[in-house]
């Protein structure tokens, strides 16, 4: 039997496509401790998120991690969980579906489009698999992490290849590793503040607070933070921001290591004790909202804020669905296709 798997039918007559898959990190199947279990065994083991030696994380994430984080994360997930599922997962759906309908006006049935979790469901395999079922000759991939960084948008990468060395007949792959300065992401973010000024007055200043990472990764080489940089330059730029009108913060660590600096938490109980009452905060480096945009900043960081003497304090949603957002997307699939 051989160990490289072709299509099951002749596909000689048949008119060969692009396949476009959008990736983002992965949720839970269900906001409970066992599904918990499920999907942190999934992304803890993955050795892009974590650079322990193997057999020691290995056995403190399954002697420990495993027994006692699921139910914590189970419960913060009940908090945000919707009659659509996981919010982040019912965004990319939608994402989806807009992109769908915009590309099939301009190429008919000559594109398919899918999604897929790097972690849980849907996932990476079956997304390809689907593809190649139906002639895909020609894959784009977007991960949907505007900055690149190797624990996020390697990883990714790294699924995709892994799929792809099963196969007898390799498609083209274009694999877009990073948009954190594209013109029309900048754009994109740059109208939801606006639209947030708008409707609620100029914050006394803006945060902008991305996803952390730790600093060992950046030591090493990875380029996450120098990209995070210069999206909060072009941003501040684009909303001809003073030094003072903005700050740049990384949220969501984990363990007892450095990571990227300054920390958003610390960040806004340091603001709030300088005076600072009124504050709105961003967060460019999620493409689509989720747990640590719905419960992180709208909650646990809000009660920073207010704790330590802030006043009003607005999440500005993610990009999510917004036109501009799938114009962006059409713009990197496009020179593709």
């Amino acid at each position: 039997m051989s160990r490289f798997v072709g299509v099951d039918k002749n596909i000689h007559d048949q008119q060969l496509k692009t396949g476009v898959l959008l990736v983002n990190l992965g949720t839970p199947d269900a906001p409970t401790a066992p599904a918990l279990r499920r999907y942190l065994s999934e992304f803890l083991s993955d050795p892009r998120v974590v650079e322990i030696p193997r057999l020691v994380w290995m056995i403190i994430l399954h002697g420990i991690i495993l027994r006692v984080r699921p139910a914590k994360s189970a419960a913060l997930y009940q908090s945000i969980w919707t009659e659509d599922g996981s919010p982040l997962l019912a965004i990319t759906k939608r994402q989806l579906a807009k992109l769908k309908e915009s590309l099939k006006g301009e190429y008919g049935d000559n594109v398919v489009v899918d999604i897929a979790m790097r972690y849980g469901n849907p996932s990476m395999s079956k997304a390809l698999k689907s593809f190649q079922q139906q002639g895909v000759n020609n894959i784009v991939v977007l991960p949907l992490y505007p900055q690149y960084a190797g624990p996020t948008t390697a990883s990714a990468f790294d699924a995709v290849v892994k799929e792809l060395q099963q196969w007898r007949w390799i498609p083209s792959l274009h694999f877009i590793g990073t948009y954190h300065d594209h013109p029309l992401y900048i754009a994109s973010l740059a109208a939801s503040v606006r639209e947030h000024i708008q409707a609620h007055g100029k914050p006394d200043k803006l945060v902008l607070s991305y996803h952390g990472m730790p600093k060992l990764f950046h030591d090493n080489g990875d380029p996450y933070y120098c990209f995070c940089a210069k999206t909060t330059r072009l941003l501040a730029e684009e909303l001809q921001l003073s030094e003072d009108d903005f700050v740049m913060t990384f949220q969501s660590r984990f363990g007892k290591a450095e990571w990227l600096k300054p920390y958003t938490d610390e960040t806004l109980e340091q603001i709030a004790t300088q005076g600072i009452k009124n504050i709105a905060i961003i967060s460019p480096a999620f493409s689509a909202d989720c747990l640590e945009t719905l419960e992180e900043l709208e909650s646990e960081n809000r009660e920073v804020f207010v704790k330590a003497g802030g006043e009003q304090y607005h999440y500005i949603p993610a990009l999510n669905d917004r036109d501009d957002h799938i114009k962006l997307m059409l713009a990197l699939i496009n020179k593709h296709i």
